[in-house]
């Protein structure tokens, strides 16, 4: 079982930026491709970045492509987000995300996820 362990929401001005972390634990967390999710108020759960097990691919969503980027250190243990130029749209929880299967993650199916941090972003 993995755990996922999300840091690094809290309040900026639009255009501001926000890195958040993610660090798994756990049995062979470096097998799992790792992601994002966003969820605002009274909306489903979107998916906004991915990354593989190796950190090889990744998978950013259009709606915050050229803003936000996905990394993954060497250890394969912590994912991180680096979000830029944000804007009052980008306001939600975040939620990190882990599987083995890319499929799954990309269906909103993955096996394990964190608590989710809030993102606030103010006009």
């Amino acid at each position: 079982r993995v755990q996922l362990m999300e840091a690094g929401g809290g309040s900026v001005p639009s255009g501001g930026s926000l890195r958040l972390s993610c660090a798994a634990s756990g049995d062979s967390y470096g097998d799992y491709c790792l992601g994002w999710f966003r969820q605002l108020p009274g909306k489903e759960r979107e998916a906004v970045a991915f990354i593989s097990w190796n950190g090889g691919d990744t998978y950013i969503s259009g709606l915050v492509r050229g803003r936000f980027t996905i990394s993954r250190d060497s250890a394969g243990n912590t994912v991180r987000l680096q979000m830029n130029n944000l804007k009052p749209e980008d306001t939600a929880t975040y939620y990190c995300a882990a599987d083995v299967h890319e499929y799954n993650l990309r269906l909103g199916a993955a096996s394990h996820w964190g608590q989710g941090t809030q993102v606030t972003v103010s006009s």
